[in-house]
């Protein structure tokens, strides 16, 4: 530290660190967005080019799309999800935001992503699969990860002046995916009573692609907060 007027500033050396650590943060971030943005970009395409345009998206669910001729780009652009979350999750790491539970939540997530690329889905033209069961299991847990992985990531920060407001959309991301995912649970729970099977009660196709764009909004968020908060500190830091 250097002195001037009887103030404490950081020496140069403190801020080209603290410039190269804002730098790693911004790279992995801006990785992560740019896989997130080819996977919606993916995801998109697989709705308007054939076989997979000819599906009812609000019945059938995304994966439907990985057993048709063109599912390799479900494949992809699951993978690239998967790929631009962890990126974004190093980035969060690097900015101290994340504690051992969130980062865990976030890594169930990417691995539920990649589980649901692995484990094919059930091909109900042939019958159930034990496959189809574990990436029913996958679907799950990535559903639920990721809001659980933000909002653990933003509650401690929610009254940190310094990333409050950032952290706040990041929780918002995270309820906002709860509550998307509420009309499968209600469909679920409801199965017993009502006799109407719980894929048939909503729909499905629907709900899914709603939680998942849900769900990609909360990842970019992720991304956001962690820029904005070493760009915070580091401005905070220079001018001391």
């Amino acid at each position: 530290m250097q002195i001037s007027s009887g103030a404490a500033v950081p020496a140069r050396g403190t801020l080209e660190v603290m410039r190269s650590g804002s730098g790693a943060v911004g790279a992995f971030a801006g990785l992560g967005v740019l896989c997130v943005a080819v996977s919606v970009v993916l995801f998109g395409v697989l709705h308007v080019v054939p076989p997979s345009a000819g599906l009812d998206w609000s019945s059938r669910t995304i994966s439907q799309y990985a057993l048709l001729s063109n599912g390799w780009m479900f494949d992809v652009a699951t993978l690239l999800l998967a790929a631009g979350s962890f990126a974004v999750l190093v980035a969060l790491h690097r900015a101290a935001l994340v504690r051992r539970a969130a980062a865990a939540a976030l890594l169930l997530w990417v691995a539920g992503l990649v589980g649901v690329v692995w484990f094919e889905k059930h091909n109900w033209s042939t019958g159930p699969s034990m496959s189809g069961d574990i990436h029913r299991a996958a679907s799950l847990v990535a559903f639920l990860s990721l809001p659980a992985g933000a909002l653990l990531a933003a509650l401690p920060w929610l009254r940190a002046g310094r990333t409050r407001p950032a952290a706040r959309l990041v929780a918002l991301g995270g309820v906002v995916s709860l509550l998307c995912f509420a009309p499968i649970l209600w469909a679920l729970l409801s199965e017993p009573w009502t006799g109407v099977r719980w894929w048939r009660a909503i729909p499905l196709g629907g709900v899914e692609r709603l939680l998942g764009l849900a769900e990609v909004a909360t990842v970019l968020l992720l991304a956001r907060w962690a820029v904005r908060a070493t760009r915070r500190s580091e401005v905070s830091s220079s001018s001391r």
